[in-house]
């Protein structure tokens, strides 16, 4: 696929950013776009590595060689045909996406892998200027009723392929708009809610129903569910966890997606900041190295905060795979984002002790202790601290970014559904102990990727269309062909 020796011809290419002085200043985001020509040839690093192991990596299973062939031969109307082939919302991806495809190319063994999510993303971008992504409503309806509780990526994906298949969908919101936290975990920087607002035009046109402001078994009864074929649950994995810690209590520990969240609606102008929930001025730590913690602190920046500080309990990674993690395995490797880059003073190896306040209940310092993980034979490491390592934090707000636990309990336990080992709603081919009751998303297999998140909302719908009418035409893939979690 793309150019013969073409690998070998061009180096790979990103995106630059602006610079950091300026894109602080707003939430908008901050990417230079690529000349068409620099895309062509990015398209032309795909090698005709007869294996492509990009698809074992996609859990969409997108048709990755295929695409970049298209956009190196600059037939974007074609690429854009074979992503949506597999993929409802590239748009998202394109951006949000930590591209496992990409940590799987076989490029990647000798150089650096084929730019595969930036394709992705202009594909779709393309498609959108150019007005060939338009609305298809399905010709016939089959009279069958469909409620999906969710609309994040699982929740959309699983009503477009159910609309597609002529069901009748409504989907059901908790919050005044639809997105979950595609509108309100991911913040404007990293995706501007136009980006959201003109697909869910699209769904709309197609003949999906919003039910906005409406949480199913809090202030909607699910018995009025009844009047539905099937529902499926796509809710996402949205019980925070904790650190039960002395302290915690204090005035000034927060959560992450509860910063976020109120950020985001600031930015869209539905509420005003307030102070406990705003970082300007403040000392700011966040607690967890990951994707969250890192997007507090490209938040907290932007807020102005005093300072911005990272902890990680986990060593800090190699830069570098290392024998334990071979390709084409998903890298443990050293990720510096855009919002690092943006001003964080980063710690790894270290654990926060305890929250201490001030006379009046408000946080004023983190106490912490460095550890080290002790390799243990046929076990897993254990964490041992650091004796003599004490140290004190000034903060003013500390942001807990420490992933979640699992689904809120209050639908399931409703509906009466049973729990896997980890908590999840268990979902045998997405279908729950209750037959017509259907499960995709984080609710499903836990906090995951959007791109999982996509791929199990579209596979709960092939499952549901077969509940519904017997046998499916929407696609689905082989479980041999799903990569592992």
């Amino acid at each position: 696929m793309g150019k013969l020796r073409g690998f070998l011809e061009y180096d790979r290419k990103v995106e630059d950013y602006i610079e950091v002085k300026k894109r602080v200043q707003n939430y908008e985001e901050f990417t230079v776009d690529l000349t068409e020509s620099e895309l062509n040839e990015q398209g032309g690093r795909c090698m005709d590595c007869g294996i492509p192991f990009c698809h074992s990596g996609c859990p969409l299973g997108n048709l990755i060689p295929d695409f970049n062939d298209a956009v190196y031969q600059n037939n974007w109307a074609k690429a854009l045909s074979i992503l949506h082939a597999t993929n409802n919302f590239p748009e998202f991806t394109g951006r949000l996406c930590p591209a496992p495809c990409e940590s799987a190319c076989v490029l990647g063994i000798i150089n650096p892998p084929v730019s595969i999510e930036l394709i992705e993303k202009y594909i779709v971008e393309r498609g959108f200027k150019e007005g060939w992504i338009k609305a298809d409503p399905p010709k016939e309806r089959t009279g069958k009723k469909v409620a999906v509780i969710g609309s994040g990526p699982a929740g959309l994906a699983a009503a477009q392929q159910l609309n597609r298949a002529g069901h009748t969908v409504t989907v059901f919101e908790r919050d005044k708009k639809a997105g979950g936290l595609l509108r309100y975990g991911i913040p404007d920087f990293k995706l501007e809610k136009q980006v959201i607002d003109r697909r869910l035009a699209i769904l709309e046109e197609e003949g999906i129903e919003f039910k906005t402001g409406v949480h199913v078994g809090v202030n909607y009864d699910v018995e009025e569910l009844k009047g539905y074929d099937a529902i499926v649950l796509c809710g996402g994995a949205t019980a925070r966890r904790g650190l039960p810690i002395p302290g915690a209590d204090a005035k000034g520990v927060v959560q992450a997606m509860e910063f976020l969240k109120r950020n985001n609606e600031v930015v869209d102008g539905v509420v005003e900041p307030v102070k406990d929930l705003h970082a300007r001025g403040k000392h700011v730590i966040v607690i967890g190295g990951g994707d969250t913690g890192s997007d507090c602190v490209g938040t907290s920046n932007r807020h102005g905060a005093a300072s911005v500080t990272n902890f990680e309990i986990l060593p800090m990674p190699s830069k570098e795979r290392t024998a334990e993690n071979p390709w084409p395995f998903w890298p443990f490797t050293l990720k510096n984002t855009s919002s690092h880059e943006e001003g964080c003073d980063r710690n790894w190896s270290i654990a926060t002790k305890e929250f201490i306040k001030d006379e009046a209940g408000n946080l004023k310092a983190l106490k912490t202790v460095e550890v080290e993980w002790v390799k243990v034979p046929g076990g897993r490491p254990q964490l041992k601290e650091v004796e003599g390592s004490e140290k004190e934090w000034p903060c003013d707000l500390a942001l807990l970014a420490l992933g979640f636990t699992g689904p809120e309990k209050t639908l399931g336990e409703q509906l009466g559904l049973e729990e896997d080992a980890r908590t999840n709603i268990k979902g045998e081919n997405y279908q729950t102990n209750v037959p017509n009751v259907f499960v995709a998303g984080d609710m499903r297999r836990g906090q995951s990727l959007i791109v999982w998140a996509i791929s199990e909302g579209r596979e709960a719908a092939h499952h549901v269309d077969k509940f519904l009418m017997g046998t499916s035409s929407l696609p689905v893939k082989e479980k041999g062909d799903l990569p592992a979690a």
